[in-house]
């Protein structure tokens, strides 16, 4: 019995503890980015891969498609649907990630539908759903503070 009670008083402990609030917390702040309260939020997160027409373009043409997928990340992340981007390092079949900030797989598929690299076959995206902090919302504002060069 006296184990049990232990226990029990362990159990509750540990719900308060996790229960506690937190006094650094912002409503106006956690309500501008969307979080829920655990300061999170749903995403969208697009896996880019190399696409299966890359060879069918000419290097001129490929510049041009990727100034292309340049200007689609920066008009996206200007509306506020494209969070964060960026290339991986080497030549590998995953070539970068996206994350969308949308509620559903197919408004990110029309966004996704909207790249012209995507559009041409030179990337294709894997899409799936991701709950992670909401405080990545803020990421377009700060990285415009440490960008020398805007992309």
């Amino acid at each position: 019995m006296k184990n049990i009670v232990l226990l029990l008083v362990t159990l509750l402990s540990f719900t308060f503890v996790s229960q506690a609030q937190n006094d650094a917390y912002d409503s106006a702040l956690a309500g501008e980015v969307g979080a829920d309260e655990y300061g999170m939020k749903k995403y969208v997160i697009a896996f880019l891969y190399r696409g299966d027409k890359v060879q069918e373009y000419t290097e001129e043409q490929r510049a041009e498609i990727q100034a292309g997928h340049m200007a689609n990340i920066n008009r996206l992340a200007e509306e506020g649907k494209l969070v964060m981007a960026g290339p991986f390092f080497g030549n590998e079949e995953l070539r970068g990630l996206f994350f969308f900030a949308v509620e559903s797989l197919e408004e990110a598929q029309k966004l996704t539908a909207s790249d012209p690299a995507i559009e041409a076959g030179v990337l294709k995206m894997d899409l799936k759903e991701w709950y992670g902090s909401a405080a990545l919302m803020l990421m377009s504002d700060l990285h415009s503070k440490v960008a020398k060069v805007e992309i």
